[in-house]
């Protein structure tokens, strides 16, 4: 079990997105390993103040600005590994940056966690005023994200030039080498 923590307010809260990011393709309930790591994940609900989640302009999936006055509902997330973070933060990409903030748990209010989350940085140009509803995802574009979507392409990339195999652990290649793979890779298949 892992030590780290995190708060998600978008498609992450869906158990099988997060499950994908986190241990590749398959279903979890079909591979005896990939249901133990889940099963070691803690998933509760949590409260986000003083950010604003709002949808991004053409996109299923939400970022987190800093609003005063505002809150975000999401998951405050605890059990996940080393390289689980790894495969996070591939999936989220240059278009978010890894922050560490206090959630309230909802179970327990009053009491607040620290936690990472992925906060939007591409740019507030980049969102809509609407807020995104985790509701409208699960009902009308969870589809899309099945295991074969391209979402998890960079992860995917990421875990494949990863000597470790997505583990991220007794290695001194740090993440940017991995991304770097990554995109030689691409380049020399978009080349061929």
């Amino acid at each position: 079990m892992g030590d780290h923590t995190a708060f998600f307010y978008g498609t992450l809260m869906a158990p099988e997105v997060l499950h994908r990011v986190c241990y590749g393709p398959g279903a979890v309930g079909n591979d005896p390993a990939k249901t133990f790591l889940a099963s070691q994940l803690l998933v509760q609900p949590a409260i986000l103040h003083d950010y604003c989640r709002h949808r991004v302009r053409g996109c299923d999936y939400p970022g987190i600005v800093p609003e005063t006055g505002h809150t975000v509902r999401g998951t405050f997330v605890t059990g996940l590994t080393d390289g689980d973070i790894f495969r996070l933060d591939a999936f989220e990409g240059n278009e978010y940056e890894r922050i560490k903030v206090k959630v309230e748990l909802v179970e327990v209010s009053g009491r607040f966690v620290e936690a990472s989350t992925y906060m939007y940085a591409a740019g507030e140009e980049c969102l809509e005023k609407k807020e995104w509803s985790y509701e409208e995802f699960r009902r009308d574009k969870i589809h899309r994200w099945a295991d074969d979507s391209n979402e998890y392409q960079q992860v995917d990339d990421a875990v494949e030039g990863d000597p470790t195999g997505g583990r991220h652990i007794k290695t001194d290649i740090h993440a940017s080498t991995y991304t770097k793979l990554a995109e030689d890779k691409k380049a020399l298949n978009a080349a061929v």
